[in-house]
């Protein structure tokens, strides 16, 4: 069982959701609850309480509960955050492998996010934390993001990553180094969360890193030849609007 503790204010909200989880979440125990930053840190901070998971939405009536979060540590255990649509935030979700759910709660994507935690296996919260804030505090000076990965957790700067490819719901991450992280998050999430960064879908498979391009070979069945010598298709149907962006690149120089 994944124990759990709830922090919430809206009475409404904190009763739907620990409905959904009655309903939905058969291996999820509710240990605590609480409305405030103040009282969640006295449940969060008594000894006999020791969650595995906090959903925790992040307004609070006596502040953010990033305030809490930064009394609390080191902290031991996962995160679900709880929360209105708020674009920062969910992109730094993304970047630091920390879980979300939107409200009003779909209680597929409740599953889906509680399926993930992984109680007391080293999830390194601290730092997967730090690229919260980071991202969520400074977006302009953004670098680094944390990868949720098979065989642990990943913490990789963005301008190392060459490529990413696509294996069913899997992706393969390559870095400049030679280095493969297989993650457990579908290529479109990769695709919308670093296409700020240069990042382009040339085909259903492939994301490349603009940056490492080295050659566009044009002709019936065009490819991309990248820095590590790999050829990657680009697929008919997005070469025009590839070609743009290249030219986009080319004005931009």
């Amino acid at each position: 069982m994944i124990k759990a503790v709830i922090i919430e204010d809206e009475v409404k909200g904190l009763n739907n959701l620990k409905n959904l989880i009655a309903k939905y979440c058969d291996n999820v125990e509710l240990i605590g609850e609480a409305d405030s930053i103040s009282k969640g840190f006295e449940l969060l901070s008594d000894p006999d309480s020791k969650p595995d998971l906090a959903f925790l939405d992040i307004s609070l009536p006596d502040g953010l509960v990033f305030q809490l979060l930064n009394k609390l540590r080191p902290i031991d255990f996962e995160i679900i955050f709880v929360t209105a649509y708020e674009e920062y935030a969910i992109k730094a979700c993304g970047y630091s492998s920390i879980g979300y759910i939107l409200k009003p709660i779909d209680p597929d994507l409740l599953k889906e996010a509680v399926a993930k935690v992984q109680p007391r296996k080293g999830g390194q919260m601290d730092r997967r934390l730090d690229i919260f804030n980071n991202y969520y505090n400074n977006p302009n000076a953004f670098t680094k993001m944390s990868i949720s990965a098979l065989d642990g957790i990943y913490f990789v700067n963005i301008r190392d990553i060459v490529r990413f490819e696509a294996e069913d719901n899997y992706t393969h991450i390559y870095l400049n180094n030679g280095e493969r992280i297989t993650a457990s998050k579908t290529i479109k999430a990769y695709e919308d969360l670093l296409a700020s960064f240069n990042f382009y879908r040339v085909h259903k498979r492939h994301v490349i890193n603009l940056n490492y391009m080295r050659k566009f070979v044009k002709g019936d069945g065009g490819y991309l030849i990248m820095d590590d010598d790999i050829k990657i298709e680009v697929s008919r149907r997005r070469r025009p609007a590839f070609m743009e962006q290249i030219k986009q690149l080319q004005e931009g120089l």
